[in-house]
């Protein structure tokens, strides 16, 4: 489906939680979330009519998020059912891979092509105060469950923070040499609730390139990411960057929150409720949100936080 402004809207992001076993600092609290009752949630089958909604407006492409999306415990169930809906040709998750060795081959088996995991740096130390409380080894373990589930794509994701994990792009950038995965620095967003950070944390992706200046540029991927690769890589190196040339005249996609509000652009306030409508009122509130997807987010940088009204766990980014 075309928005008003001509974009062809492909893309769907559906948070099936905002808990999480992880408590990274630009992403939730300390303290977590303030739990909601079920009866506020969506349920599986509201998530997969919600699903099959999407699908007949035009919806191919599915990235399954939290919170942390493999603490549902029934995850590889909405997975599997997802993947049968005519029309999605695509179902990935993102995850921090902490729980990945369990769940990476019931996942693959259920229909998940792809998967991305978040790995914001390869110092244990500075894991554990990133995420506040989670493991470096979890998340490598997570990693190379990942790589032997046989998954069509696996995409590693840091959060560029200056000052923190900017010294390490080279050994990051490193791994698409020694593994067929794909790495993605992201520009750090100034959400609601990221007080962590001081200006110095907003650093541009072009960062990578100084560090990096053997990269090469190669051919985009239909993604929002610009591609680079390190000679004889076997993996792309990707630079996302939503805070210093957004790519908003490209957006194809709304998002689905774990209590049913539809958000047509991340970091608008503007949500339309999914929760307690039957199949054709979801079809036409999805329509409506569609209609209504802004032009552009406006000016985010440390001086101008995001309006979305929500931590970015109670999204699903």
């Amino acid at each position: 489906m075309l928005d008003s402004f001509g974009r062809n809207i492909t893309y769907m992001r559906v948070s099936v939680t905002d808990l999480c076993n992880l408590r990274c600092r630009y992403c939730m609290p300390e303290d977590g979330v303030c739990k909601k009752t079920h009866a506020e949630m969506l349920t599986e089958d509201e998530i997969i009519t919600a699903v099959q909604a999407a699908a007949s407006l035009g919806i191919t492409k599915l990235r399954i998020t939290g919170g942390e999306p493999l603490v549902k415990k029934n995850i590889v169930s909405i997975c599997r059912r997802a993947a049968q809906i005519p029309g999605i040709r695509e179902i990935c998750v993102t995850t921090n891979g902490t729980l990945l060795p369990e769940l990476a081959k019931p996942l693959r088996e259920a229909g998940v092509s792809r998967v991305n995991i978040s790995l914001d740096t390869l110092d244990a130390q500075k894991y554990r105060y990133i995420t506040r409380c989670g493991e470096l080894s979890q998340a490598v373990d997570g990693i190379h469950a990942a790589l032997g589930a046989g998954f069509e794509k696996i995409k590693l994701n840091a959060v560029l923070v200056g000052g923190f994990n900017d010294d390490e792009i080279p050994a990051l950038a490193e791994l698409t040499r020694r593994y067929p995965l794909d790495m993605r620095f992201i520009e750090l967003m100034p959400m609601v609730d990221s007080g962590d950070f001081g200006p110095e944390a907003f650093i541009p992706c072009t960062v990578v390139l100084d560090k990096l200046p053997e990269l090469q540029s190669v051919e985009p991927d239909g993604g929002v990411a610009r591609l680079y690769s390190l000679p004889g890589a076997k993996g792309s190196i990707g630079l996302i960057s939503p805070v210093s040339a957004h790519f908003c005249k490209e957006c194809n996609r709304i998002r689905l929150t774990a209590d049913g509000k539809l958000k047509p652009c991340l970091h608008s306030a503007d949500e339309y409720s999914l929760k307690g409508l039957d199949y054709d009122g979801m079809v036409d509130m999805i329509r409506r949100s569609i209609l209504c997807k802004p032009s552009w987010h406006g000016t985010l940088d440390a001086a101008n936080r995001s309006r979305a009204g929500r931590d970015m766990n109670q999204i699903g980014g």
